[in-house]
């Protein structure tokens, strides 16, 4: 509704008595909100006097405080429509219904209720604190921004289209478990409805009974209650049954579909590492699916009844009290729909940008745990102390945002689709009974008059209701724009990273110590050739995903039998050289020969321990019965420990079927050791070695590299202990300037990478 229709509106019911200070002040704040009106309607009293001496002249809105989470001006923008509109409405009532008198005293309580929110709604803005309140700290804070690209979550043509699209993975066919608990679900919905009908009718009896003093009357409608009570507390429970059966299956067909997404291939490392879209992907696939489940169903019951409701009760109405009252009802509807629907406008921004603070609140948190020892011996406990501070204090004024603006729209909420709907029932269910022409009750008993105004007005009443809650839905459908365009968005991710692309910001390599490129750079632009027992690059630039130019052009070819030392400086291009032959990264040109990546098993220096028994942390990523398929027995995996003389740990642990928390169990040595009885139970062709023996001691490191020789496992290893030399043929030298070297290790051959 136009802030120019409203003002007018206003100006035919305000009311004279009402504070000229309070009124003027509310028509600046129209003008200061852009309204397309007359300045001079504004700024003149209705005696005519200039602006000169009007006590809002020299009001100057004050300036947004930085801190505030976006859409505070939306919220203070709507809440002040909202007050605007109930006080339109109530002082056309007030006219309708009342005199002078009263018309004064609404005016004194309707300009104090104006001046009340508009005080706090400026007040807002200044966010001064009081002395000694605790300053937030001066800690930068950067997770998951995505500068001005934001997913818009409104209820609109978008919003339908992505909720088609999510509902077609929530019921995949139409002859499903789901559609069944759908139509459970409407079923009972409906069947609610009719004892809804069934216990006003049976009510209203028993009350007449009571009136007329009739005892078999009362016990034969009483019995009836008495015995319709079970199916009717059936009906209630199998309803509750279905909606959450509904929102269980719902969540385990979205979830099923986003993790067979999430985890096919490498997305869920490219989603983290090639891509910066999506922030916070755990609390995404767990909490934000939950959420818009929940949202789905709810909505769906919270709709489906009140339209069954009024679809029931104006048949019922007509017949009593003719069609002009279900129509105005229904006319009411659709009034107050558009008005609560312009005012929710924040909610759906609101809900997307609540739910990123959750997720940056829980990372700042999560990494404290993942990092504990790190900054335990940094002592920088204040320091991450301030950064989750920053984090709470920016999602606690974003919630004490919401909550204002809830403050608010309930406020409006309850007066326009609660209260405002009741009066308008009273005046549609009054009019065939104070018609004293009326046909219907020309010739009715007072009982009888009783009776027929009791039926009525309960099925309104019920009705009205039924009408709330469609116009109060819009809320919780808002709010559901703002779950859809969360999920949607990684959905989308999801689809582009399966299908190769990905976005992030590419950081040009200008005032860098990297190689600018000759030929510009597109994403999977290379060749790959699998074949087995060999190694070959090919003119193969080494590109980081920001962009950066690491080497120009790599060639190489290692057969199998041929074990390579990779080093160079921090920054070269070893990890990246090992993320592009893992498929990790996309290969930007060239050719490059490799094996199947199961023919391929790299082992980093901080070896990764499962969840899980001790044989599963030798034969990760298999899991037992994988293990029984290949025909491994646990003397086999025994032997395996043996290896790396890690035996003792299966006595030390308690067996093969010892669950513990093995990152901590295990110290550094036993993790590196048991990475390398993980590699031998493999037997890949080819293995890749970061740093896997630095906290191992040199005599188990040399056994462990002869048992790799022995069992046929060539070996590509970043190191630049020189201990290792005489267990490689060939060095691959990155100088991190963009050239590189491969030659023969010799006996003339000397340090290198340091």
């Amino acid at each position: 509704m136009p802030d120019k229709f409203l003002w007018r509106v206003a100006q035919d019911v305000w009311f004279p008595e009402a504070s000229s200070t309070v009124a003027r002040c509310v028509r600046r704040e129209l003008l200061r909100q852009n309204c397309d009106l007359n300045a001079r309607d504004f700024l003149l009293d209705t005696d005519g006097r200039g602006q000169a001496d009007h006590p809002c002249t020299n009001y100057t809105h004050p300036p947004a405080h930085a801190g505030t989470a976006a859409g505070d001006d939306l919220v203070i923008m709507s809440g002040f429509e909202g007050v605007t509109i109930i006080i339109i409405i109530m002082a056309a009532l007030s006219k309708i219904f009342a005199g002078s008198q009263f018309n004064k005293t609404n005016s004194a309580v309707a300009a104090a209720v104006v001046a009340a929110i508009y005080w706090a709604s400026t007040r807002r803005g200044k966010k001064t604190p009081a002395n000694g309140s605790r300053k937030i700290p001066d800690v930068p804070l950067v997770i998951g921004e995505q500068g001005d690209k934001k997913e818009k979550a409104a209820v609109d043509g978008v919003f339908v289209r992505r909720i088609y699209q999510i509902l077609k993975i929530l019921v995949p066919k139409f002859f499903s478990p789901e559609v069944g608990y759908i139509a459970l679900v409407a079923s009972m919905l409906l069947a609610r409805t009719y004892c809804d009908v069934w216990m006003i009718q049976n009510g209203t009896a028993i009350e007449s009974a009571i009136i007329g003093r009739s005892m078999p009357l009362f016990k034969k409608y009483l019995l009836s209650f008495i015995y319709a009570m079970p199916a009717i507390s059936l009906v209630n429970n199998v309803l509750k049954y279905g909606l959450n059966e509904l929102k269980l299956r719902f969540r385990t067909n979205l979830s099923n579909h986003l993790y067979s997404q999430y985890l096919r291939g490498f997305t869920y490392y490219k989603m983290t590492n090639l891509d910066n879209r999506v922030a916070n992907a755990d609390q995404l696939l767990t909490q934000d699916v939950e959420r818009f489940c929940n949202s789905v169903v709810d909505l769906y019951s919270n709709l489906s009844k009140p339209i069954v409701d009024i679809v029931i009760y104006v048949k019922k109405l007509t017949g009593s009290i003719g069609a002009q009252g279900p129509a105005s009802m229904l006319g009411y509807l659709v009034f107050s729909g558009l008005i609560l629907t312009r005012l929710r406008r924040p909610i759906g921004k609101m809900t997307v940008q609540e739910q990123r603070y959750e997720g940056e609140f829980r990372y700042v948190n999560s990494r404290l745990i993942t990092n504990s020892e790190e900054i335990a011996f940094y002592q920088g406990n204040q320091r991450e102390k301030a950064t989750i501070e920053l984090s709470f204090q920016k999602l606690i004024e974003h919630l004490r945002t919401f909550i204002v603006f809830r403050f608010s729209m309930g406020f409006v909420d309850n007066i326009i689709a609660k209260y405002v709907a009741t009066v308008v029932g009273y005046l549609v269910v009054s009019r065939p009974f104070l018609d004293l022409a009326h046909p219907r009750h020309r010739h009715s008993t007072h009982s009888e008059l009783l009776e027929d105004y009791y039926k009525s007005g309960r099925m309104l009443v019920k009705m009205a209701q039924a009408i709330g809650r469609i116009v109060l839905a819009g809320r919780e459908m808002t709010r559901l724009a703002g779950f859809t365009a969360r999920v949607t968005e990684l959905m989308k991710v999801l689809g582009d990273l399966n299908k190769g692309k990905y976005e992030r910001t590419m950081v040009s390599a200008q005032n860098r110590d990297t190689v600018e490129s000759e030929v510009p750079l597109i994403p999977g632009s290379g060749t790959m050739v699998e074949q087995d027992h060999i190694i070959k690059f090919e003119h193969v630039p080494l590109v980081t995903p920001n962009g950066d130019v690491l080497v120009n052009d790599l060639t190489f070819e290692v057969k199998s039998g041929v074990n390579v030392l990779v080093c160079g400086p921090n920054g070269c291009g070893k990890s990246s050289l090992f993320r592009i032959l893992g498929e990790l990264w996309p290969l930007f040109g060239g050719t490059m020969t490799k094996p199947k990546n199961k023919k391929l098993f790299y082992v980093p220096q901080r070896p990764y321990m499962t969840l899980g028994t001790l044989r599963d942390q030798v034969i990760y990523p298999d899991t037992l019965q994988d293990m029984k398929k290949k025909g491994f027995t646990d003397e086999q995996l025994l032997a395996h420990l043996k290896e790396v003389q890690l035996e003792n740990i299966l006595e030390r642990e308690g067996g093969w079927d010892a669950v513990q928390d093995w990152m901590d169990v295990l110290s550094g040595g036993e993790k590196q050791r048991m990475a390398m009885a993980r590699l031998f139970y493999h037997k890949p062709q080819f293995a890749i070695l970061d740093e896997c023996t630095s906290a191992v001691s040199v005599d188990v490191e040399g056994y462990i590299y002869n048992h790799c020789r022995e069992v046929g496992i060539t070996l590509f290893t970043v190191s630049h202990r020189k201990s290792l030399w005489t267990h490689h043929e060939y060095y691959l030298h990155m100088d991190g300037r963009g050239s590189f070297e491969f030659k023969p290790i010799s006996d003339d051959t000397v340090e290198f990478g340091s």
